[in-house]
């Protein structure tokens, strides 16, 4: 493999921007990587559902669902920060098979009836204990292509791939989980998820790329040389923000196909949206390089403020449709682009921890807004859910204007370990 330039401008150089991405990595690692994360979205869009199913509550459900998410928020950073010094393999090895108890844990609190703390606190434990493979994914791909000195349009590839298959990952995760719902119990998804990130995590762990980003220890001759500089944690506000941008569609999206008496659609509501949102992110690879990350970002997130607004007058399921068609075909590129920028920008040494950190900031925005845009929503009607949203957009936009080009820091660090 060399570095010689891949025109992703023409749909052959995206194609062949692609099979540079699979000669590198292999097709049974975004296999397993893909398997390994679809846990996460099961455990998200299902917690809620199995825990007002077995409490009767969806005041419950919504809480212990809100701690989950906020234990993942919380350690995720911690999990990358461990990844770049110890190694991803030791770290995931140890952390699937803990979250895999984690779930099962969670799922027979949930099915034992024990009190709202104790499912708060199985809750936290299986967020917390998340192995994060979907932003660790993304940091093994781009290690690799840079390896193998792979130009930026291949690391873009990279980057909307794993994007593309976190999307389907959140679409067949709500499928799952209402295939289960239907026809058993949802706490049988959730013995599904635990199995899968018992086996894929492991798998991920154990696949000979695991060393491609190497182990790191601090100089003792710049020991503030790696911060992250300020431009990436403007960058993790814009994430947050669109975090709070789905949030309030999610909350709108469920007030709404319950207003109009079609609640059992709002999963394939939240199914096209994420299936639009994946076809545009595959295509994002052919975007010419002249087009620069913080332009696209301010064309993504002024885009996205602008199509959210139709949501707040919308009021039948035909146009409930619609809308949210075109309007998940900005999501990729919003999330494509700011994983791009914090790829440029965050010192080599600390690839995963940035990673993880902006889908925390992500994940974080999203959690939150779920529980107070549902109370809005449940006081004020669907709109009002979906005008946080496009406020959170309209914000995102703020921050995007204020992102320049980035550049990453000099390496601070002495390799501590080879790769493979």
């Amino acid at each position: 493999m060399t570095g010689t330039s891949v025109d992703t401008s023409a749909p052959g150089g995206t194609l062949d921007a692609y099979r540079r991405v699979l000669a590198v990595t292999g097709l049974w690692l975004p296999v397993v990587s893909f398997l390994g994360r679809l846990p996460v979205a099961v455990i998200q869009f299902g917690s809620v559902l199995l825990v007002t199913r077995t409490s009767g509550s969806l005041a419950t459900g919504g809480t212990v669902a809100c701690a989950l998410a906020l234990g993942q928020v919380a350690m995720g950073p911690f999990v990358g920060r461990l990844a770049d010094r110890r190694g991803q393999r030791p770290v995931l090895l140890v952390l699937s098979l803990l979250n895999s108890a984690a779930i099962a844990a969670y799922t027979l609190g949930a099915l034992y009836g024990l009190p709202l703390a104790a499912l708060v606190a199985l809750g936290i434990l299986a967020g917390a204990t998340v192995p994060g493979i979907g932003p660790l994914a993304r940091a093994r791909g781009v290690a690799l292509v840079r390896r193998e000195g792979a130009d930026e349009r291949v690391v873009n590839a990279v980057l909307s791939l794993e994007s593309t298959m976190d999307e389907l990952s959140f679409v067949l995760g709500p499928a799952l989980i209402g295939v289960a719902s239907v026809i058993t119990h949802p706490a049988y998804a959730f013995g599904t998820a635990a199995l899968l990130v018992a086996c894929c995590g492991t798998g991920f762990a154990l696949h000979p790329t695991a060393g491609a980003v190497p182990r790191s220890v601090r100089t003792t001759a710049s020991p503030k040389g790696s911060r992250m500089p300020r431009q990436v944690h403007l960058v993790r506000v814009g994430l947050a923000l669109l975090g709070i941008l789905l949030g309030g569609c999610g909350a709108g999206i469920t007030a709404l196909t319950q207003e109009l008496g079609h609640e059992d659609q709002a999963g394939l509501v939240y199914a096209a949206m994420g299936v639009m949102s994946a076809a545009v992110g595959l295509s994002m690879a052919a975007v010419p390089a002249r087009f620069t990350l913080p332009v696209r970002w301010r064309v993504a997130t002024a885009a996205a403020a602008l199509l959210s607004l139709p949501l707040i007058v919308t009021d039948t399921m035909p146009l409930l449709y619609a809308v949210v068609i075109v309007f998940g075909a900005l999501f990729a590129p919003n999330l494509i682009t700011g994983f791009g920028l914090t790829e440029q920008a965050v010192p080599r040494e600390r690839l995963a921890e940035g990673m993880t950190a902006a889908v925390s900031a992500f994940v974080g925005g999203q959690a939150v807004t779920l529980a107070v845009a549902g109370r809005l929503a449940q006081a004020h009607g669907p709109a009002a859910a979906f005008a946080v949203g496009s406020a959170a957009a309209g914000l995102a936009f703020l921050v995007a204007l204020r992102v320049r080009g980035l550049q990453a820091p000099a390496q601070t660090v002495t390799p501590a370990v080879a790769a493979p």
